[in-house]
C-alpha cells in the first residue's frame, strides 16, 4: 500500500500537465497564473484527510481544479482590476531621479551606437520595424525586397544586438 505522499506524487506526475492545459484552455486563466493554480490543486490535496478514498483520481482532481478556478475568477483583483488612472499616479517623473535619467541616457546612447554599426540594410529594416511599426510585408514592399530577406535581416539584426548588449552587460 502506498502512502499518501507517494500517491500525491504519482498523481502530480500524471495529472499536472492535463490540469495546466485545462486551466489554459477551458478555465480562461492567463498563462502567468496557470502554474500557480495547478500547484494549488495539489496543495489542497495535502490538506485533506488520509482517510479519503478516491476511486476516480482524474475526476477528483479536476473537481478541485474547477473549484480553484472558480475561486480565482471570484477574487476582486481578477473580477475588478485596478483603475488605470491609479497607475498613472504611481509614475515618477524621470527628471526627479537623476541617476535613472543618466543611466537611461547611457543605455540609449550605447544602443544607438550598436544599431549604427549594423549593416545598412539590417539597420534600415530594424528601424522601419521598430520606429514605424511596419510589418515584414510592408517593409519588403517599401524596400523592394522579399519577405524572407526582411525576416533574415531582422533576425540577424536582433541577434547582433543581443550579442553586443550581452557582451556589455546591458
Amino acid at each position: 500500500m502506498i502512502d499518501r505522499h507517494e500517491r500525491i506524487t504519482v498523481w502530480f506526475g500524471r495529472w499536472r500537465k492535463p490540469i495546466r492545459s485545462w486551466f489554459s484552455n477551458r478555465a480562461s486563466v492567463p498563462r502567468a497564473e496557470v502554474d500557480d493554480l495547478a500547484q494549488e490543486v495539489f496543495l489542497r490535496l495535502l490538506r485533506y484527510s488520509d482517510e479519503l478514498a478516491v476511486e476516480n483520481p482524474q475526476g477528483y482532481l479536476f473537481r478541485i481544479a474547477a473549484n480553484v478556478a472558480n475561486e480565482w475568477h471570484g477574487r476582486a483583483r481578477v473580477r475588478q482590476p485596478h483603475d488605470r488612472s491609479w497607475l498613472d499616479e504611481l509614475q515618477i517623473d524621470p527628471s526627479e531621479q537623476p541617476d535613472n535619467t543618466e543611466f537611461q541616457n547611457r543605455v540609449s546612447n550605447h544602443l544607438h551606437g550598436v544599431v549604427s554599426k549594423l549593416p545598412k540594410r539590417q539597420r534600415e529594416v530594424l528601424l522601419l520595424h521598430v520606429n514605424e511599426g511596419l510589418t515584414y510585408k510592408q517593409i519588403a514592399d517599401r524596400m523592394g525586397v522579399t519577405y524572407r530577406i526582411v525576416l533574415r535581416d531582422l533576425t540577424r539584426a536582433y541577434a547582433s544586438l543581443r550579442m553586443q548588449l550581452k557582451a556589455e552587460d546591458l
